[in-house]
């Protein structure tokens, strides 16, 4: 076993690893982006190195910065988690060259599954089913679209080569929507993946995502851990995970057979360590989607059902220690869910919502887990994934899971930030969750997903002076023995109640609102100004001032927390001032674009 091992990672995930390395009587070393100085995970390794500040570039995506951090702590193994370097070919090559052990699978595995149009090669080579779609990358829009008419019909999903967690993925649902699509998929590859190439595959309107958890060993060793079911997402991320599946949309025959197109999926491509498989599930037919070369998000939930610790199944094997389980000692017992807690407002699309936490409470008690890094006084910063923690529990079955999901849902609190917490209580409270549906339906419907909005108390004349900064605040008061939460909407300026009685409950903010500003008495013909609902960088604008417009169509794309947000247009007319350019800076509620009417408008 190793003596001291470099996790090359941030929040939650590296303190997971922190803790599976210490019960292995492993030292640990953290590195960090200077906007992480004082995070969790710094405090808790054994060493810390600071890494610089500036973007990701410059610190968690620099090689050569780790790699030197690595040889002068005298880590003998680096850990990557997941996102950033978890699956960079070139990275694990750079590990080995520098006598470095990569905690994960070598350089040709992750080179073959990191590019999914030679992982759907490999996949139909050793008879897995893959998606209907081409095995080599299309070149250009045009190609596309002869492919979709002549092969593959619509709707079809165009897929960064490189792509995965969301990004890279569009959906063209008729030929008109195709090469914006093949536009959106090849721009996203090249920023998040550096790699513009994608491929084409037959979209499957309202698959099940079921995924299967391998472990594999240097010895030639390779089981699974059983399925988790990923179906509740959102732009094709993950929301909600659980293990196993419903029973009734995965039996125990078909979790075997899924189980051993994941373990076959590893074998073609000599895996080592920790991995996923994942696949779309309609019917009795089940496809391979793509393969993830790392530890995943939501392994929390197999952990829970299996007993196995995955984080540290993936350390022992990289230390070329053999599997220390059978496919014959895994055992699913009960049922675990899992529930991301973003920064995000899912009321108002899920748009990302980064900021500062004013007060922090995990939930406790039986079968519940938090993996988190932050505590309070932490930000959420803007430049990177928002996920704040991840909320577990498990429970004998699914039903007495969700239960205890939903009480874990309410003792959580977190002061300061709109996050998913609310969407989450809403959405497992659906008779659709009870079914085991995949609830595309209400994550896709407006006027659903606002009403998981928290309740705010209706604020008198607010709207008539938009100068007035309104808070609420929230008290625990006692009357004849009895405690109520009571929320007082006020101006912030003014002081607390100072008859409150008990300690103050974490303060609910406002919750951002995408604006439209009307000036100069501007009514439904006069001029509009669209304001930002979120800060970011604009990453792409679409138009340009004099330009007629029509309601709905695309303006700009706002990039935050490794998200792309589209603003459109909320009417027609004609762009009269634009005052934003591709790849700076902009605020929530900064000015977006002025929209006039068309009528006798002289084009700005």
């Amino acid at each position: 076993m190793f003596k001291k091992i470099l996790i090359a990672n941030r929040g939650e995930i590296a303190l997971r690893v922190i803790r599976a390395a210490e019960e292995l009587s492993c030292a640990t070393v953290a590195v960090y982006a200077e906007v992480d100085r004082d995070a969790i995970f710094v405090r808790r390794a054994d060493e810390a190195y600071n890494l610089g500040g500036g973007p990701p570039a410059d610190n968690y995506l620099n090689i050569e910065k780790i790699i030197a951090v690595a040889k002068r702590s005298g880590a003998e193994a680096i850990h990557p988690g997941y996102g950033f370097l978890a699956e960079n070919a070139a990275f694990s090559a750079a590990c080995e060259e520098a006598g470095i052990v990569f905690i994960g699978p070598p350089p040709a595995a992750i080179e073959a599954m990191g590019s999914k149009t030679r992982a759907r090669e490999l996949m139909k080579a050793a008879g897995v089913p893959i998606v209907p779609g081409t095995t080599e990358p299309v070149a250009t829009p045009e190609e596309a679209l002869a492919i979709a008419s002549e092969q593959l019909g619509f709707p079809i999903a165009v897929k960064a080569a490189g792509g995965g967690g969301g990004k890279g993925f569009r959906v063209a649902l008729s030929e008109q929507e195709l090469p914006d699509a093949f536009a959106g998929a090849s721009r996203e590859g090249e920023k998040f993946f550096s790699d513009p190439t994608v491929y084409l595959e037959r979209y499957l309107p309202d698959p099940r995502h079921v995924e299967i958890q391998v472990l594999a060993d240097r010895h030639g060793n390779v089981i699974h851990l059983g399925e988790r079911d990923c179906s509740i997402q959102r732009r094709h991320q993950k929301l909600i995970e659980e293990s196993p599946a419903p029973e009734w949309i995965v039996t125990p025959q078909l979790r075997e057979r899924i189980g051993a197109i994941g373990v076959e999926a590893a074998r073609a491509v000599d895996y080592v360590g920790a991995g996923t498989v994942e696949g779309l599930l309609q019917g009795e037919e089940y496809f391979f989607l793509e393969m993830n070369t790392r530890v995943q998000v939501e392994h929390c939930v197999t952990e829970m059902t299996t007993g196995i610790d995955i984080v540290k199944e993936g350390i022992r094997a990289a230390a070329g220690e053999p599997l220390s389980y059978s496919q014959e000692d895994v055992v699913l017992r009960g049922h675990a869910i899992e529930c991301r807690i973003n920064a995000e407002d899912a009321a108002k699309g899920f748009t990302p919502a980064p900021g500062r936490i004013s007060s922090y409470r995990e939930p406790t008690g039986p079968g519940v887990r938090v993996d988190s890094g932050v505590g309070a006084g932490d930000e959420i910063s803007p430049n990177y994934d928002p996920m704040v923690a991840k909320l577990i529990v498990w429970d004998a079955d699914r039903a007495q899971a969700t239960a205890r999901m939903l009480r874990a849902l309410r003792e959580y609190e977190i002061g300061g930030l709109t996050t998913l917490v609310p969407f989450h209580r809403a959405l497992l409270a659906t008779e659709q969750w009870a079914k085991g549906e995949t609830c595309r339906d209400l994550l896709e419907d407006r006027d659903w997903l606002r009403s998981t909005a928290p309740e705010q108390a209706p604020a008198a004349g607010a709207q008539s002076d938009p100068g007035r900064e309104l808070i609420e605040r929230s008290y625990t008061v006692e009357v004849s023995g009895r405690r109520y939460d009571v929320r007082v909407l006020g101006e912030a300026s003014e002081q607390p109640l100072a008859a409150a009685t008990g300690p103050a409950l974490a303060r609910t903010p406002r919750p951002r609102r995408a604006q439209r500003a009307q000036s100069n008495g501007g009514g439904a013909g006069g001029p509009d100004t669209i304001t930002s609902p979120l800060q970011g960088n604009m990453w792409k604008v679409l138009v340009k001032q004099g330009d007629a417009v029509q309601e709905g169509q695309l303006l700009c794309i706002i990039e935050a927390m490794k998200m792309e947000n589209e603003i459109t247009a909320h009417k027609s007319g004609v762009i009269a001032q634009l005052p934003i350019s591709e790849g700076a800076p902009i605020a929530a509620g900064d000015p977006i674009a002025t929209i006039t009417a068309a009528e006798g408008a002289d084009g700005g």
